[in-house]
């Protein structure tokens, strides 16, 4: 079976994204905003950053802005999450976790309803980082799958440092 090149990125993202729920499945709310050493990340920030920066990969950067998306997130939640912000371990000063994941569960839904839906044309279109491999957005796609693994290394790390087995 051969794959095209964007069955083969939302295969990836797919993947990704079922490996980040399996480190999620044994969290309590009271661990999102847990901090184990001072100015170290929270899930919360983890998971909020990763609903933003698919948004960002998956569904801005293909199609541009779209009236669907103020229903995905809102502007405030895009700039707490946003990369180089620093997390803010107060539980009030955050959304709660099943709203970060609610919004970490849209965004994902809705790339995988309008990935689909774009042209291979449309995929060899040039972008600037961040890009895996190839600096169009078939590779900003790569990158988005990579992205997501890179902080599930983060979030096994929390894990375990919150006292949790590690997952697979």
């Amino acid at each position: 079976m051969t794959l095209s090149r964007l069955e083969l990125a939302i295969g990836q993202i797919r993947c990704a994204r079922e490996y980040m729920h399996s480190l999620l499945t044994d969290l309590e709310p009271y661990d999102w905003f847990r901090q184990p050493t001072e100015g170290v990340s929270h899930l919360a920030w983890q998971i909020g950053h990763l609903a933003m920066a698919q948004y960002g990969l998956c569904l801005f950067r293909m199609r541009g802005r779209a009236d669907v998306d103020q229903n995905l997130m809102s502007s405030a939640f895009r700039k707490k999450f946003s990369k180089g912000t620093t997390p803010d371990p107060d539980p009030l000063k955050n959304p709660s976790p099943p709203d970060i994941l609610h919004v970490f569960e849209r965004v994902y839904e809705q790339a995988m309803l309008e990935l689909p839906t774009f042209s291979d044309s449309v995929l060899d279109e040039a972008v600037d980082m961040p890009y895996a491999v190839i600096a169009t957005k078939f590779g900003g796609l790569l990158f988005c799958a990579h992205h997501e693994m890179l902080h599930a290394g983060q979030i096994g790390l929390l894990r375990r440092l919150l006292g949790k087995a590690p997952v697979r």
